[in-house]
């Protein structure tokens, strides 16, 4: 046991400089892709034995019931969990500042903030009761978040309360957050040795010098998180629409109506995540109907205003967040822009339809008035004249025409042409 022992000692550096770090990037908003990915990490690094897992952090907020679960996950982790707001520039707002006081050990890097960040209604007041218990609710959670990781609970309801926000400096001040560190490398040199609480457990944490391994979203992580933003999907949706509408417009066509449906399925699935107001939905459905309809019915573009006012109408209504701390709400500027473009588009599609309506018939019996002929035999006052390539019988409505003269065809009847003599 003596001989084994020095052995021991010389190996242990090398063995606390073996440990792994897992590491895993939330750079947008808090939604049920974001929260399945921190809890898939937390599964993985705990199988891995990772020492602990570190969460970079970038966001304005996100959907509570989502922030919920990923706090929920971090206070249950079976591995310690660092959060670091970072890189410089960067914001927890919102859901981020539940998730970062969540964290065994909070950190942000230099030139960076925390703090809440309500979101503005489009157009209307919020429902004061309703918000007043959401708000109730959400500053009973993060004072307890708080509590049980011995930060200051008074910041941590004013930032919910009063929407209050930190610099780096100030929150560490505060003790809201347990270090600044101006890289990943200067965050594992600071917090080796570091004790926490895990599960009724004191770990000490060795992470000098440890490898850092990152954990990436899968292809179709990154996808369904792409369009579980708010305005992607309400853009994803239009194209729907515009493909609908173009495989309507053009039979057979095939690729937009391919497009269109493909394009609605994936809107309708991330929609299935976010506070829809069906009434706005509703709106939106209803200008697809009046714009197809357009399609049908010569309306003068009556119908096609009526879509677009119904589609102007839905979009600013389509989400409702239930609390002023949700972060979540199609921008204004692609709503308008949006609904400009469909405006254009019908614009030219009436316009086309009308200026086709104007148009002088082009084939048939009521394409042949007046054309210009030439008499092959003399009309007097039938005859024959040659017509656009063809032999036709005519009869001349105004006396005699001889061979060879050039006559204007006035109409036809029982596959008869009446004409009479072409003048310069």
């Amino acid at each position: 046991m003596k001989r084994i022992l020095p052995y021991y000692f010389f190996f242990l550096p090398f063995a606390l400089s073996a440990q792994k770090v897992a590491s895993i990037k939330i750079d947008g908003s808090i939604n049920p892709v974001i929260a399945d990915y921190v809890h898939e990490s937390i599964d993985k690094a705990h199988q891995e034995k990772a020492t602990c897992l570190l969460i970079y952090i970038n966001t304005p907020g996100g959907l509570l019931q989502s922030t919920r679960i990923i706090v929920s996950d971090i206070l249950e982790s079976p591995v310690p969990i660092i959060v670091y707001v970072s890189p410089g520039g960067a914001h927890a707002g919102s859901a981020g500042v539940f998730i970062t006081t969540a964290a065994h050990i909070a950190v942000m890097a230099p030139g960076t903030n925390i703090g809440a960040a309500h979101p503005v209604s489009l157009g209307k007041a919020p429902d004061s009761i309703m918000n007043e218990k959401g708000l109730n609710d959400a500053v009973a959670f993060i004072r307890t978040i708080a509590e049980k990781r011995n930060r200051n609970m008074q910041w941590a309801e004013d930032a919910v309360r009063k929407s209050i926000s930190s610099t780096e400096k100030e929150a560490l001040e505060k003790k809201v957050i347990d270090l600044i560190a101006v890289n990943e490398r200067d965050l594992l040199n600071q917090v080796d040795g570091k004790q926490v609480n895990l599960n009724e457990t004191t770990i000490t944490l060795h992470t000098k010098g440890a490898q850092v391994v990152k954990y990436e979203m899968s292809f179709v992580e990154n996808i369904l998180n792409i369009i579980s933003d708010p305005s992607i999907s309400y853009i994803i949706m239009l194209l729907g629409m515009y493909g609908i509408l173009f495989e309507l417009y053009n039979p057979g066509a095939i690729l937009p109506g391919i497009v269109g449906v493909i394009s609605l399925i994936l809107a309708f699935y991330s929609m299935h995540y976010l506070p829809i107001n069906y009434a706005g939905l509703a709106l939106i459905i209803f200008s697809i109907i009046l714009f197809l309809l357009e399609i049908k019915i010569i309306s003068h573009g009556i119908l096609a205003i009526g879509g677009v006012s119904s589609l102007l109408l839905g979009s600013m209504m389509l989400i409702k967040s239930n609390s002023s701390l949700e972060f979540v709400q199609i921008s204004q500027t692609v709503i308008i822009s949006s609904t400009i473009m469909t405006t254009l588009f019908f614009l030219f599609v009436i316009g086309m339809g009308l200026r086709a309506q104007k148009r002088k018939v082009a084939i048939g019996i009521e394409a042949m008035a007046g054309t210009i002929a030439e008499v092959l035999n003399t009309l007097d006052p039938t005859g024959t004249v040659r017509l656009q390539g063809e032999v036709w019988n005519a009869e001349s409505v105004a006396g005699k025409i001889n061979t060879g003269e050039r006559v204007l065809v006035k109409e036809m009847r029982n596959l008869k042409l009446y004409v009479e003599k072409a003048h310069d």
